[in-house]
């Protein structure tokens, strides 16, 4: 597999809210900052990160407006939909993927908390 495609295999699992398919494509070690949050490290605190939030979600959607790879680095530009009973919240994220033995080392996301608060509430 591509960089590019391990990365959109991942976010295929996390759409389908498949934690345990989605770790696969990470390394042991995996760091992922949600910024402007806190980084988690491992697959254990990336799942009690995600678990409860994707839990919560009727549908997940990722939609990817732009994608780029270079080498072992993958960037994203995305809307990240979630549904709550009839209504849907969107997020506006940038990611970026760095993959270490075919598996993503680290996974960073930036978006706008207040943005994303408001669009959560």
């Amino acid at each position: 597999m591509t960089p590019l495609e391990t990365v959109n295999a991942m976010i295929a699992a996390l759409e389908r809210k498949d934690l345990a398919a989605a770790i696969t494509y990470m390394t042991d070690d995996i760091e992922y900052d949600n910024v402007p949050m806190r980084a988690v490290h491992g697959h254990a605190e990336v799942v009690a990160s995600l678990e409860p939030f994707l839990a919560g979600c009727g549908d997940v959607e990722w939609v990817i407006k732009h994608e780029a790879a270079s080498g072992d680095v993958v960037m994203n530009e995305r809307v990240d939909r979630f549904q709550f009973g009839e209504r849907w919240a969107e997020i506006a994220v940038a990611g970026l993927f760095v993959l270490r033995d075919g598996k993503v080392a680290l996974w960073r996301d930036y978006f706008d908390l207040g943005a994303a608060t408001a669009a959560l509430s």
